[in-house]
């Protein structure tokens, strides 16, 4: 027979549940928009006892924020198994998850939200950035990079942050058309840049080598010969 009594939470493990509380409010409203009362309420505890485990709402901000970054960087992440557009997909889909899942805090985030523009919040955006960026080298097997790859890369980071950003707003184009987009940008970006540079022509030759004609690198190469003819 259970008494009812509810367990009492170590420090650490409030903490933990607060930031999983605000996380989840984030996810449905701009964090502008969210107070510290129903954080509280959400969490099933007092406002002071709130500012007992955090300073501020902009602190709570920020170790929500660290977590969601985590996990952001983490949809980076993907087995070095079978051709790069293939992997390169399905990492846009766990971004796309990732936005479909956060997006008035991702949002907030990337235009200016409570915590944009404080140096711990600027570190966090740029570390799921440099995550990003290290996974790419490594799917290219590339330890050191010239700076025309760098350049590739890191617009290609930028342009799938601003486009879901756009999809946000109405979400007027269909999330999985934006995917595969998104991928035949990543080898455009590369076949621009291969244009001017001998040493980008070689790496897009072998990245190239071993795409399949029914993947998404050859579904882009199929798409602009039909576009030519």
């Amino acid at each position: 027979m259970t008494t009812g009594v509810r367990r009492r939470m170590g420090v650490e493990e409030r903490r933990q549940q607060l930031i999983g509380v605000a996380l989840e409010l984030f996810s449905r409203r701009s964090p502008d928009d969210v107070s510290i009362d129903e954080i509280a309420a959400a969490a099933g505890i007092s406002r002071p006892l709130v500012y007992h485990y955090f300073p501020g709402k902009l602190s709570l901000y920020e170790a929500a924020l660290k977590r969601a970054s985590e996990e952001l960087a983490d949809r980076f992440v993907e087995p070095h198994e079978g051709p790069l557009g293939a992997r390169l997909l399905r990492v846009m889909r766990r971004y796309f998850d990732f936005v479909d899942e956060h997006g008035p805090g991702f949002s907030a985030l990337m235009r200016g939200g409570p915590a944009v523009g404080s140096t711990a919040t600027s570190a966090l955006i740029d570390s799921v950035r440099q995550a990003a960026y290290v996974q790419i080298l490594s799917h290219l097997n590339v330890e050191n990079p010239p700076a025309r790859l760098e350049l590739v890369i890191r617009s290609w980071i930028s342009l799938a942050e601003s486009t879901a950003l756009i999809w946000l707003d109405g979400r007027r184009i269909p999330r999985a058309e934006l995917e595969v987009q998104l991928v035949h940008d990543f080898a455009a970006l590369a076949a621009v840049s291969a244009a001017h540079d001998e040493e980008m022509g070689k790496l897009l030759r072998r990245m190239l080598k071993d795409e399949p004609g029914d993947g998404p690198f050859g579904d882009l190469v199929t798409r602009l010969i039909s576009l030519a003819s």
